[in-house]
């Protein structure tokens, strides 16, 4: 394994009359996929510019890199999606390629996977301006990036090496009535996608003809807002699928054109993708589980076939879909684009990026097919702030608290977000990527898998980690039996019932946070300008040396449920009486013992309980957060609302008494308006007991609405 390592990062060094790497690359993403490509360029020596949209202007990404320029509002149409902008901002901060170059400018950008990655028209206006693109041809991202043109374009290559395409239609005739007529040919269920989509936006299943029609709009209004085209394709949609895809890597577009091919296309061996919700990938593997030698090699040369085909050279992916197991072992070419897996290259032990610039600079690849190793086994863990029990709905909202696992070779953190970063609405909810790998089995990674996702702590949005524990546990997973609608299948046993109290660890550390807060604001030393904290409203109370009684009664809600339990919890403490502020307090609390540790000046308090492992409790407003790590038969997050002072209770009695409790329809996440269907005065058809009208419309057409925000406002009639 030390010798795999050991090769793969020196074999450019050691060839002979090798290329310079570029100077400074423009990265024309955000998020976790900038601050990957920055740590291997901080690596190699390469200066990185970053740029941001104004939602951006505090993430990580711009303080990791050396230069960052903001490239417009939040909305990515705006921003990440604007070409004119970054193009400007390309030639504005001179990235300056190394060599024996002649072009202009000498300027080079690297689009990461996503966003731009794929825009054929982005590619075509940096060829005019002289800068260097870090990816494939034009030409290329016309054939393969159109899923319309790829499925055409592919299914004459997999075809004619004897490999069936999936059923479907992928021409320009968008005519309701001749879709609905395609789709009863194709036969039922039919996936429509949008031609230009990615990440499951654009994607619809449809069981029945009778949904047809409104699956289709809706397809449509999410390929136009996200991609800026609202073309569908229809495919066979195929029960039971799993979802596998190829890493390639592939000669620069010079060689190419000169024939230098260096006989040196390579296959990165396969990873699977199987496990998804909305069409989105969570947790990914390589290799695949149950493939044969025979089957995972004919996978890779159908893969190199298809992008010699097309001339696809750079760095891209073939994505192989729909590949069921069965006794015959049959696969589908779905399309192909320039997606990455860092789950796929761990057992092969090579840095993506690393092989981007070096082939892009125009070195050729130094390894044959016949030299890249795959060992072990390696897993993928995509971190969301989403809420699993609510149909994986995106969250939102400042990271309070965020705990990542100790990197090392055998664990990696691919991460654009950090404590105090804001979730937005305007982008993917991803907040990491937790890559583990075993130089074992896949058993061995497995373990580790689990180890790593205890440590992982998020306090702020609901998040998918708890979800991914059990999804990581589950027996069916265990084994290796994945298949693309694994979650819907194991619903029970993925989303069993919440416990009726949190554990015991996650009270205590409740408690303790509120003394510790309660104590400071009674010295002035509270949640300054949070004007919503209960804290904040204590005021002529000092301790005097004596010890306190107090009582805390948490309302729960636990791990991500969309509702609190229905039972209240309290619990007993005594803590010392202090007459001033000192950085650490201990408290004796009326439950097993335990040991306390915490700055009160900060917003975190840390218990060890028995021989748990530390537990984190944050606070946000007027709501705790306790994470217990080492729980696996309980819930292990547990958020509960701060214990207000009885006479404060009293005045936001009174407060909810003027709303409209039972009388209003609430947004059901972070979310944009697109349209008002109503208006005061009309009248509603509710599943109720009682009829009622349309009071008031708070929502506008246009505006960005949290989770719970009122939307309408209704008056029951008798």
């Amino acid at each position: 394994m030390v010798r795999c390592l050991m090769f793969h990062s020196s074999a450019w060094s050691s060839q002979v009359n090798s290329k310079p790497l570029f100077k400074k690359i423009l990265i024309s993403n955000r998020g976790e996929v900038a601050c990957r490509i920055i740590r291997t360029a901080r690596k190699l020596g390469v200066k990185t510019v970053a740029i941001y949209s104004d939602a951006d202007r505090e993430s990580r990404h711009v303080k990791l890199a050396d230069e960052a320029y903001r490239v417009g509002p939040p909305p990515s149409s705006e921003s990440y999606l604007n070409i004119e902008a970054i193009v400007e901002l390309c030639l504005l901060s001179g990235a300056q390629v190394s060599g024996n170059h002649t072009s202009r400018h000498h300027a080079a950008v690297h689009p990461g996977w996503g966003f731009l990655s794929e825009r054929a028209e982005f590619a075509e206006k940096l060829k005019q301006a002289g800068i260097a693109f870090i990816g494939p041809p034009t030409s290329a991202i016309i054939s393969m990036g159109s899923k319309s043109e790829s499925k055409e374009v592919s299914r004459f290559i997999m075809i004619s090496a004897g490999v069936p395409c999936v059923p479907g239609y992928h021409g320009k005739n968008q005519d309701l009535d001749f879709l609905m007529s395609e789709a009863n040919k194709i036969g039922y269920p039919v996936l429509i996608k949008a031609i230009k989509g990615g990440g499951g936006k654009g994607m619809k299943i449809v069981y029945e003809p009778s949904e047809f029609k409104s699956q289709l709009q809706s397809a449509q209004r999410e390929g136009e807002k996200s991609f800026g085209d609202g073309t569908v394709l229809l495919e066979k949609y195929l029960l039971n699928p799993r979802h596998v895809e190829v890493q390639m890597f592939l000669p620069t577009n010079f060689m190419f054109r000169f024939g230098d091919m260096h006989g040196n296309y390579v296959y990165l061996f396969e990873r699977d993708c199987s496990v998804q919700r909305r069409h989105q990938k969570i947790i990914e593997e390589a290799p695949a589980p149950g493939l044969s030698p025979e089957q995972r090699i004919k996978l890779g040369e159908k893969a190199v076939a298809a992008a010699k085909a097309v001339k696809y050279v750079g760095a891209g992916t073939v994505e192989v879909s729909s590949f069921i197991l069965d006794s015959n072992g049959d696969f589908y070419y779905m399309e192909m684009n320039t997606s990455r897996g860092s789950v796929a290259l761990l057992p092969i032990f090579a840095d993506l990026v690393q092989w981007q610039l070096e082939i892009a600079s125009g070195n050729p690849i130094p390894l044959a097919q016949a030299e890249i190793p795959c060992i072990g086994h390696a897993f993928e863990a995509r971190i969301y702030a989403e809420n699993p029990r609510r149909n994986f709905l995106p969250d939102v909202g400042r990271l309070i608290h965020v705990k990542t696992p100790k990197e090392s070779e055998s664990v990696r953190v691919e991460t654009g977000a950090e404590s105090g970063d804001e979730i937005s609405v305007h982008y993917d909810p991803m907040i990491a990527k937790l890559v583990v790998h075993s130089p074992k089995d896949r058993t061995s990674a497995l373990t580790l898998l689990h180890q790593k996702l205890e440590e992982y702590q998020v306090v702020g949005p609901s998040t998918n980690i708890e979800f991914l524990k059990s999804l990581s546990s589950h027996p069916a997973f265990v084994a290796g039996e994945v298949e693309t609608g694994f979650i819907e299948k194991h619903n029970e046993q993925l989303f069993p019932p919440l416990p009726e109290r949190p554990p015991q660890n996650a009270l205590i550390n409740a408690s303790i946070y509120s003394a510790s807060q309660e104590i400071k604001s009674r010295l002035g030393t509270g949640f300054v300008g949070q004007t919503s904290n209960p804290w904040n409203t204590l005021h002529g109370w000092r301790v005097g040396g004596q010890k306190v009684s107090r009582q805390y009664e948490f309302s729960t809600m636990l791990l991500d449920s969309s509702s609190p339990v229905p039972s209240s919890c309290s619990v007993n403490m005594e803590f010392g009486g202090i007459s001033d502020l000192p950085s650490t307090l201990n408290f004796d609390i009326k439950l097993p013992s335990h040991e306390v540790e915490g700055n009160v000046s900060s917003h975190q308090v840390i218990t060890y309980l028995d021989a748990d492992r530390p537990t984190a409790t944050s606070a946000s407003g007027d709501t705790i957060t306790s994470i217990v790590d080492g729980k696996r038969d309980v819930a292990n997050v547990a958020s509960m609302g701060i214990p207000w002072p009885q006479w404060i209770k009293l005045s936001k009695a009174e407060e909810l008494d003027k709303g409209v409790s039972g009388n209003a329809v609430q947004a059901a996440m972070p979310s944009k308006v697109i349209k008002v269907m109503v208006a005061a005065g009309d009248q509603v058809v509710m599943r109720a007991s009682k009829d009622g009208m349309v009071f008031d419309v708070k929502a506008q057409v246009g505006s960005m609405v949290k989770q719970g925000e009122i939307l309408v406002l209704l008056s029951w009639e008798g």
